[in-house]
């Protein structure tokens, strides 16, 4: 659906983006990563038309991105805009509008959304007499309400209490079932293990890192895993095929962290291993997008 090719953007003597290039696939969750300041908002306002690059270029469904395709995008900023003195009912009403919906039609999507939500009883409250999850409920309803082809979110779970953020994020699984495309853009890294089909990793302005998540966690696996059991072992052994990475006794049961030597394989270790000892667990440690996003920015410094 959508194509970032080489994308440029200086700010005075700052490079916020350096030939940026990625693929958003139809109908997938993609995840937009990268700690603060790496360049995520400026490729966003870019998408959004917001701004223009410097030179590259961006295209949605085949087509040089242009104004004819902002009413297909729906966003929601990580800064939020809303009118404090405005009623709520009112507001969303005024910004389904603005994305070319009618005023019965408008009136119909809100009503749907503040239903299906529990906001019923919001719409003659001002914005400021909501909290921080509340007024966000009301901008997430603003963005998906023209139903959109492609949604961009940028931490849409911020202010959110545990419950709300689980209704928002099943939401965004249904519409997503429904064919919406989202770019996700967020610091939790378990939202992205979650939601995310595939994502980019920027950081100081260029991107280091693309793919499907499944993808990328299976190229950090390195042969880690955990074992718990009774008994002793043959030292040679250990020596033979695994290292120690942990150790920790448990009653009468021991739990080992172990890095198996190169070459060596898991069915090798039970081979070892069963003789002697009774395995009550083994474990592939598989990393997750936590570890791998802490290790490739930090070898990025």
């Amino acid at each position: 659906m959508l194509s970032v090719k080489n994308i440029v953007k200086q700010y005075a003597t700052h490079r916020a983006l350096d030939d940026v290039s990625l693929e958003v696939e139809q109908g997938k969750i993609f995840g937009l990563l990268g700690p603060n300041g790496a360049g995520k908002t400026s490729l966003i306002r870019i998408i959004t038309q917001i701004t223009a690059p410097d030179s590259g270029e961006v295209l949605f469904n085949g087509k040089r991105l242009s104004a004819e395709h902002i009413n297909q995008i729906g966003y929601l900023p990580e800064e939020r805009g809303l009118y404090k003195k405005m009623e709520i009912g009112e507001q969303v009403l005024y910004l389904a509008k603005l994305k070319g919906l009618s005023t019965p039609e408008a009136t119909k999507r809100v009503k749907f959304w503040f239903e299906k939500l529990e906001m019923g009883s919001w719409w003659s409250k001002k914005v400021e007499d909501l909290s921080k999850g509340m007024q966000q409920k009301v901008q997430f309803v603003a963005t998906v309400l023209h139903q959109p082809e492609l949604i961009i979110l940028d931490e849409p779970f911020s202010g959110f209490d545990p419950v709300n953020a689980e209704v928002i994020k099943n939401e965004i699984l249904e519409l997503n079932k429904q064919g919406a495309t989202f770019i996700f853009s967020t610091h939790r890294m378990e939202s992205v293990e979650e939601l995310c089909d595939s994502i980019a990793l920027i950081h100081r302005s260029k991107k280091i890192m693309d793919g499907s998540v499944l993808d990328i966690k299976n190229k950090y696996r390195n042969n880690t895993y955990w074992v718990e059991y009774e008994g002793v072992y043959d030292t040679d052994v250990s020596t033979e095929l695994f290292e120690v990475l942990y150790r920790d006794i448990q009653a009468e049961k021991i739990v080992l962290k172990v890095k198996l030597r190169a070459g060596k394989t898991i069915n090798q270790l039970l081979y070892a291993l069963l003789p002697t000892v009774n395995i009550h667990r083994l474990d592939e440690v598989i990393p997750t997008m936590n570890d791998i996003f802490i290790d490739q920015v930090k070898t990025k410094i």
